[in-house]
C-alpha cells in the first residue's frame, strides 16, 4: 500500500508538473475534430452530449482493424465487469499501438476498476500526453483524486475537463459533490 501511495503521489506530482491539464493541440488533428471541439465548447447540454460522442468515436478509431478489435474486446470485458481481462486486452493494445491515446485511457479505466489507482493515473497521464484535450481522461483523474481524498487535485481536474467540455456530466457532478462535501475547501 505504501508503494502504491508513493507511486500515486509521484504520478500526481508529475501530472501537475505538466502545467495546464489540457495539453497542446496535436499537429495531426483533423479539421473535423477541430470543428467538433469548437462546437462542443459552445453547445447546449443536448448538443454537447452528441458532439462529445462524435469526438469519442473519432478517438476510438485506431486506423487498424486488429487494434480496433483489441479495443472492442477490452471494452466488452469492462462491460462484463472483468477488469483483469480488460487490462490484458488494453495492455496488448498499448504495446502494439503506443501512440493510440484511447488505448491508454481505456486501460486506465480497467486499472481503476481493479482499484489500481497508481497505474490508472500513469495511464491517464500517458493518454493526456498523446491527446491533451481528452476530457474523459481529465475527469477520470478527478474521480480517482476524489476517491483517494485529494480534493484539490480532483477540483482542478474537473474544472479542466469543463474548460474543454463545459457540460461534461461526470465533471459537473464531481464538482457539485466536492462543493456539497467541503464548500470552499481546497487541499
Amino acid at each position: 500500500m505504501a508503494v502504491q501511495n508513493r507511486f500515486l503521489n509521484l504520478t500526481v506530482a508529475s501530472f501537475l508538473a505538466i502545467g495546464a491539464i489540457c495539453g497542446p493541440v496535436r499537429a495531426d488533428d483533423s479539421p473535423r475534430l477541430e470543428r467538433l471541439f469548437t462546437q462542443l465548447h459552445e453547445a447546449d447540454p443536448t448538443d454537447a452530449l452528441r458532439l462529445a460522442r462524435e469526438i469519442e468515436l473519432e478517438w476510438s478509431r485506431s486506423g487498424s482493424a486488429a487494434m480496433d478489435l483489441l479495443l472492442r474486446r477490452g471494452n466488452d470485458a469492462i462491460e462484463a465487469g472483468d477488469a483483469l481481462a480488460a487490462i490484458e486486452h488494453f495492455t496488448a493494445l498499448t504495446d502494439h499501438a503506443p501512440d493510440f491515446a484511447e488505448g491508454w485511457y481505456r486501460r486506465a479505466l480497467a486499472y481503476a476498476m481493479a482499484d489500481l489507482d497508481g497505474p490508472a493515473m500513469a495511464d491517464l497521464q500517458h493518454a493526456l500526453a498523446l491527446e491533451g484535450r481528452h476530457f474523459d481522461a481529465i475527469a477520470s483523474i478527478g474521480a480517482i483524486a476524489e476517491r483517494t481524498g485529494r480534493e484539490g487535485l480532483a477540483r482542478r481536474a474537473y474544472e479542466a475537463a469543463l474548460q474543454i467540455y463545459p457540460n461534461h456530466p461526470r465533471a459537473t457532478e464531481g464538482l457539485a459533490r466536492l462543493d456539497a462535501e467541503s464548500p470552499g475547501k481546497d487541499i
